[in-house]
């Protein structure tokens, strides 16, 4: 599954410009606007862009984090102050320097593949961001394309985290809590 939807999101990449994303309506959802610190990522290669949803982060005065790999591969997060130079490069990623926050975190925003009904996420299957999620109190929202919500079932075993909404550049879509 998670072959398939790589190479669908590539296809899909190279014939869109997907480049020019519109957040706007995460950016003025109501969890948005109430949270101080929110969590995100620096993406990289096909994954929607993140760039406007940072630097919204920090021109509205909110603390912006970025994870952070750890030897184990569980994540932490760090303050990050949208400064390139503090940025270490580890392969593809982007992690920032310095040291690990430690506080709550109003809204995690989480990479992923795609994302069913249900709030099951696919990520790139190095199970980091289901621990690191099981951890948090957060609001959890994934950051997929359009056609990347699906009705398709994603497997989910115990270990797997769900989100708590689903963004893409045409819309927001909150889930409702399974029992």
């Amino acid at each position: 599954m998670r072959t398939r939807y790589r190479a669908e999101r590539e296809f899909h990449y190279e014939a869109i410009d997907w480049h020019h994303n519109n957040w706007e309506h995460l950016l003025h959802s109501a969890e948005f606007q109430a949270a101080k610190v929110v969590a995100s990522y620096y993406s990289y290669g096909t994954e929607p862009d993140t760039k406007e949803i940072n630097n919204a982060v920090l021109q509205s005065k909110k603390i912006l984090l970025l994870p952070r790999l750890l030897p184990n591969k569980d994540l932490e997060w760090v303050t990050w102050d949208g400064s390139e130079s503090a940025l270490n490069q580890n392969g593809n990623v982007h992690e920032p320097l310095g040291p690990a926050f430690t506080e709550q975190i109003d809204i995690v925003i989480v990479p992923a593949l795609h994302i069913d009904r249900k709030g099951n996420r696919l990520g790139q299957g190095g199970g980091s961001y289901d621990r690191a999620l099981k951890n948090l109190a957060a609001w959890k929202v994934a950051l997929v394309y359009a056609g990347e919500l699906s009705s398709e079932e994603i497997p989910a075993e115990s270990h797997d985290q769900q989100v708590n909404a689903v963004a893409t550049p045409e819309l927001l879509v909150r889930f409702t809590a399974q029992s």
